[in-house]
């Protein structure tokens, strides 16, 4: 591995790889955000904000970063979070990162609106496997699709909250990416710059949102890139809905898009399992603060286990958001640089940097274990 860390020290390389790789089109799918993108460089700008006190003297050690959630145990702190038509930015990517996932040991978390169906990953997924659910407005679907995932081996499920409509995505929709993805003269250029992506889906076919395409099967047309087919089927859920989801889901609930702590109360009064501290990346509203402002506020209005993302640039903010009350973090957009820049080596590349990184910076600041984090972490005063 160390040819990789000598050609790519950072995500920042990987994405600069990656973004050469990947059409135009494809890329501003993955890296905009809506708006002017200033909620994208808030999450950014303010985890640099989060200062650690350096310490002395504490002799030879390799930090440990195993950690434990929801009753399982990790070797890492973080995992794979969902992304959307993920097997459209690089082909076959939900495959290559369950693989991943189930090699490096860390949660591999499918999306509704991936190019595979629950049961397509079944073989790929082990014991890592999280599903994410866009809440179906027909209790049927709703029933079907949590039927599916179980059979299929998913154990944790995340219901997102924070996407209560589509979003604009300006950057997204210039970009002139179609629901469902069809390559126009346009497109077809940039296509043809980047060869292995191309001959990539020449092998997978054109991706589609498999699941949701079989529950729409009268609905035709293409559709804005921002209101592709899964927004005809779901629902802006209410109270009553994660109500309702508790009592069908009989494994771990997790609800993802949380940053008020009052609905991080009231979520712990539901019963879900844990809640995952995040604004969508700066994807969905572009006035919102970032997610590290956000996590302290929730970590105390509740005991429930947190999840962050956003705003994760290297192993060093990882660490800030454990410092800052995070018990796992998730990355995005990261794992999908990596495979576009990397391919089938990338994961596990992105991931050995992280953990080298977190060591790297654990060992500076005198810190053992991730729970020594936060006496490290510099107060903040707002």
């Amino acid at each position: 591995m160390m040819d990789l860390h000598s050609k790519y020290p950072a995500i920042s390389d990987l994405k600069a790889k990656a973004r050469k790789r990947i059409p135009h089109f494809v890329w501003e799918y993955l890296d905009s955000a809506t708006g002017l993108e200033a909620t994208l460089h808030r999450n950014q700008a303010k985890m640099r904000d989060v200062l650690f006190k350096t310490s002395i003297l504490h002799g030879e050690f390799t930090p440990d970063l195993t950690t434990q959630f929801l009753g399982r145990d990790y070797p890492l702190p973080f995992g794979i979070a969902p992304v959307g038509m993920s097997g459209l930015i690089w082909p076959g990517a939900e495959k290559s990162l369950a693989k991943a996932a189930v090699s490096l040991g860390i949660p591999y978390t499918i999306s509704t609106v991936s190019t595979q169906l629950p049961e397509d990953m079944a073989p790929y997924i082990g014991d890592q496997g999280w599903f994410q659910l866009y809440p179906p407005r027909d209790p049927e679907i709703r029933a079907d699709i949590l039927t599916r995932a179980k059979a299929a081996g998913f154990h944790t499920l995340v219901m997102t909250v924070d996407v209560p409509v589509a979003s604009r995505r300006e950057r997204q929709t210039r970009g002139g990416l179609q629901q469902p993805p069809r390559l126009t003269p346009r497109l077809a250029m940039q296509a043809a710059v980047c060869p292995v992506w191309l001959n990539g889906i020449r092998q997978t076919g054109m991706p589609r949102m498999k699941l949701m395409d079989g529950y729409a099967t009268d609905m035709k047309g293409s559709l804005p890139s921002t209101e592709h087919i899964g927004y005809l089927l779901r629902t802006s859920p209410d109270w009553s809905y994660v109500e309702r989801l508790r009592n069908e889901w009989d494994g771990a609930l997790i609800i993802k898009g949380v940053t008020n702590p009052e609905d991080a109360e009231a979520l712990e009064k539901e019963g879900v399992d844990a809640l995952w501290v995040t604004n969508h990346a700066g994807r969905q509203f572009d006035g919102s603060i970032s997610t590290i402002e956000a996590l302290p506020g929730v970590r105390g209005a509740t005991k429930l286990p947190l999840i962050f993302d956003s705003g994760i640039e290297g192993g060093l903010d990882i660490m800030r958001a454990l410092a800052l009350g995070a018990d796992f973090v998730m990355l995005g957009r990261a794992w999908h640089y990596a495979l576009g820049a990397v391919g089938e080596k990338g994961p596990a590349h992105l991931a050995d940097m992280l953990r080298r990184d977190m060591e790297a910076n654990m060992g500076q600041i005198g810190t053992k274990t991730l729970a020594d984090l936060k006496a490290r972490v510099v107060p903040t005063h707002s």
